[in-house]
């Protein structure tokens, strides 16, 4: 068995124009500082990592991986969620979405999803720089607007939306496949990859492509009344990321999952900082540890109420305390395995096969 990684933290939440979250160098030591090990950079912003001469220079990424080994710190993955989303793009959310994009593909639907699919070339070439074997990303969405049966859809919509989805993405994942790196697909509401089964259409429809994977948020499983104890037990094989993030639902009698269009401190279900929430880590990391998971646990700070400084500090050792040193040997291994001591079977009454 594996022990996994950690603590790790995901850098996006915490970038901002202000010291020490404005820089590489600065961010890397306020982290350390909490009690990382490990960060994941979001790829997008320019303030800590410049994805495309990442991608053509192995001088840049030794220097990436320089400073953050001066902070005692590893690179856990590159993120490319807001590129990832925009590979594919309902039109009714191409405005909202255009915001993800450099401003000279704003607009253009076609000329934003090839920007994108450069991009998560970029990082398929920029992780292999990096040493990396992971990649946390979004699937995008086509078929979204329609994961409510009401008005009636066709029965052909699903299967075309997954068609077109698995066409986009595998030419990307090829790339991916060419650098050795594995893609985790975030399984999140308002992806088309959002629980086991719409993973499990997009894995048919990439011909089961082996790195079309899994990064496992049991955050968003808690807000769709999902099982992600057994979810694990289905799906560990294709697990390679996992974001460490807590969530409560608490029933209300005046809105349900979909939250009424309600701000997220009042909605029924909300994201909580770690240990505030109600997802079981205790049972998660046990099937971590079970199933050999050999990456890294992440923390993806979101919470409704806690201040993100405090959130930060708190989350460090809330993963260390429940990362599982695997055993290396069996607790019984003190009563021995002398087979000679074993008693003949005529005598315990049982006859001998032949």
């Amino acid at each position: 068995m594996k022990t996994i990684k950690g603590p790790g933290i995901f850098l996006a939440q915490f970038v901002s124009d202000e010291a020490p979250f404005n820089s590489l160098d600065s961010i890397a030591g306020w982290v350390s500082g909490l009690g990382y090990k490990g960060v994941q950079i979001p790829s997008w912003d320019k303030r800590l990592f410049d994805l495309a001469k990442a991608a053509e220079s192995q001088d840049y990424c030794d220097q990436v991986l320089d400073t953050l080994s001066r902070h005692g710190l590893a690179l856990t993955e590159l993120s490319s969620h807001l590129q990832g989303q925009l590979v594919a793009v309902h039109p009714a959310y191409d405005a909202a979405f255009d915001a993800f994009a450099p401003v000279e593909v704003h607009g253009n639907p076609a000329a934003r999803q090839q920007w994108a699919v450069r991009q998560l070339e970029l990082t398929a070439r920029a992780s292999a720089r990096l040493g990396l074997t992971t990649h946390a990303t979004f699937s995008g969405a086509l078929a979204w607007p329609y994961f409510y049966a009401w008005p009636p859809r066709p029965a052909q919509l699903a299967a075309d939306a997954f068609a077109e989805l698995a066409r986009r993405w595998r030419p990307i994942l090829d790339r991916f496949d060419e650098a050795g790196v594995d893609v985790g697909f975030e399984l999140h509401p308002g992806e088309d990859l959002h629980d086991g089964v719409t993973f499990e259409r997009f894995l048919a429809a990439t011909s089961n492509h082996r790195r079309a994977n899994i990064l496992y948020d049991p955050s968003h499983f808690v807000l769709q009344h999902l099982d992600y104890l057994g979810f694990l037990d289905i799906y560990h094989e294709r697990v390679k990321c996992f974001h460490v993030k807590d969530a409560e639902f608490r029933m209300s009698p005046r809105a349900g999952v979909y939250g009424g269009f309600l701000g997220w401190p009042e909605r029924p279900g909300r994201f909580r900082s770690l240990g505030d929430g109600q997802v079981d880590f205790t049972g998660i990391f046990s099937k971590m540890a079970q199933y050999d998971f050999a990456g890294w646990a992440v923390l993806e700070w979101e919470c409704a109420l806690k201040h993100p400084g405090q959130g930060a500090a708190e989350g460090a050792p809330f993963i260390d305390r429940h990362i599982i040193r695997v055993t290396e040997h069996a607790f019984d291994d003190f009563a021995g395995e002398d087979t000679a001591a074993l008693p003949d079977f005529r005598r315990m009454g049982m006859a001998e096969t032949s």
